[in-house]
């Protein structure tokens, strides 16, 4: 059976893509874009689903791997769905299995915002 993608719902603006909150104050539109990431990240289990894809041993997880963080699986899709349309995840259909990736600009993007100054 050939590979389908999972359909994607997801701006063309979701990534993260702001300067390092230490440089400059945001524009009203990175304040958007930095706003939906995080408050995809500001749910516990969301934020638990996340750590597990991005931590998984290839870059990807299976749903099967990750479903158990204490709710039941039609809410962890919820969760997942909910980190796709925030653009920090991608999934694709594989058989039965859905599989997710973090999105590696995301994790920069991310490192990059979150970036400390070096000390003088």
């Amino acid at each position: 059976m050939p590979n389908s993608r999972v359909p994607q719902v997801r701006e063309p603006d979701a990534e993260p893509c702001c300067p390092p909150l230490t440089e400059r104050p945001f524009t009203a539109e990175e304040a958007e874009r930095s706003a939906r990431m995080f408050k995809a990240l500001g749910d516990p289990v969301r934020l638990r689903l996340f750590t597990a894809v991005a931590s998984h041993e290839g870059g990807e997880a299976c749903v099967c791997d990750i479903s158990d963080v204490g709710v039941s699986q039609p809410t962890v899709s919820h969760h997942l769905k909910k980190l796709r349309e925030a653009g920090l995840l991608t999934s694709e259909r594989r058989g039965t299995w859905v599989f997710y990736r973090v999105e590696p600009s995301v994790l920069a993007a991310m490192g990059r915002l979150l970036r400390a100054p070096a000390p003088a």
